[in-house]
């Protein structure tokens, strides 16, 4: 029955409101009518000015128009002057005081009226119709349709025999009365002849007033519990926080280098004390290191004769003579110093004329 009938139709006072909320015994007819004039009124502004949806409601003698629109300013005017004209024609028409409203639909992609307008727009400038039914269904998934179905039907291309097309993205649940669909049809006057446009567009499941109601105890429920849940972790984690403050042992004293080391062997120390140790004990002999690799003697001929009188100590005679025996030739250095070339005037080269004497040994028997 859903693939047969009209999706608004079908749906009305569960996901849909009536377009006219009025009710007349007596003068039924004659509200009837000024309704259908009212709409027809509104037919030379229903493509510039994207209209979608007239929605009337009646109080005795008052009448509330409220106007769907995608282009509010069209209607509206400069400064008030085309809702205002608008007004008084209407006044006019029915003879009753007139309130007009106008409402924005700020996603037009979602309004099957305003899709179908697009595409009949489109097969009228001759554009392919299967591009303008791509490109519709395109935009809607985009702004957050969850499903969409267009059908174009008649002489399609400018073919002699006229016939249907479909094509459609996500899903449409016609059989499903929560669901909330949109269904317009909408027709296109080529020179071919008229081609006809319907346009299904489903927005998601609409819960009726008591589910909604049921859902909003729900949730409410959930939020106390959840409430509830996070104060009693809170208190949890502020107990615990607390425990651990009060049972946290007391900090180790601290003790210097001197303490450490002068403490008895037997009195176990912490492993940090230790660790001081060690470092400390470490910093001193690098330090002894330092200071014994700096001292150095200042000269050689200062340290030599030490050596050898040292050398020379608590041996016999004998020794001596066979130390010099063995003793390797030395050449002493005749090099004159600065001040020495400066007193002699015969000087003439560096080296000097004289050969250097070779020491003689003398042999104790």
């Amino acid at each position: 029955m859903g693939q047969k009938i009209h999706p608004v139709g079908l749906r009305l006072g569960i996901t849909r409101t009536w377009d006219s909320r009025w009710f007349e015994k007596k003068h039924y007819s004659e509200w009837l009518r000024e309704d259908t004039a009212i709409r027809r009124y509104f037919t030379r502004w229903m493509r510039p000015a994207a209209i979608s949806r007239i929605e009337i409601e009646r109080r005795s003698n008052q009448v509330r128009v409220i106007i769907n629109t995608g282009k509010p300013g069209i209607i509206i005017g400069k400064r008030g002057v085309g809702i205002e004209e608008i007004r008084k024609n209407l006044e006019q028409l029915t003879a009753k005081t007139v309130q007009v409203n106008v409402i924005e639909i700020r996603q037009i992609e979602l309004d099957a009226r305003l899709v179908a307008q697009n595409i009949v727009d489109q097969l009228e400038k001759r554009i392919a119709f299967r591009r303008a039914m791509k490109q519709a269904i395109m935009r809607s998934m985009k702004a957050g349709a969850r499903g969409i179905k267009v059908q174009v039907s008649g002489r399609l291309g400018g073919n002699e025999i006229a016939r249907s097309e479909r094509n459609h993205d996500g899903k449409v649940p016609l059989h499903t009365l929560r669901a909330d669909i949109d269904y317009a049809q909408v027709e296109a006057f080529t020179t071919f002849g008229r081609i006809g446009v319907k346009v299904w567009i489903y927005r998601g499941e609409v819960l009726p007033e008591q589910s909604r109601g049921e859902a909003r105890v729900e949730r409410t429920d959930r939020s106390t519990f959840r409430d509830r849940r996070e104060r009693a972790s809170r208190t949890t984690r502020t107990r615990t926080s607390r425990a651990a403050t009060v049972e946290a042992p007391p900090a180790a004293p601290t003790q210097t280098i001197d303490e450490i080391a002068t403490a008895p062997s037997d009195v176990q120390q912490p492993p940090q004390a230790q660790e001081v140790l060690a470092a400390a004990q470490h910093e001193l002999a690098v330090s002894d290191a330092a200071e014994a690799a700096q001292h150095v003697p200042e000269t050689p001929k200062e340290s030599a004769p030490e050596t050898s009188k040292a050398s020379t100590e608590g041996k016999p005679p004998f020794d001596d003579a066979a130390s010099e025996l063995t003793k390797p030739d030395v050449t002493p250095d005749t090099t004159p110093t600065p001040s020495e070339e400066s007193s002699s005037p015969d000087h003439t080269s560096p080296q000097g004329d004289q050969q250097p004497s070779t020491p003689t040994t003398e042999s104790t028997e």
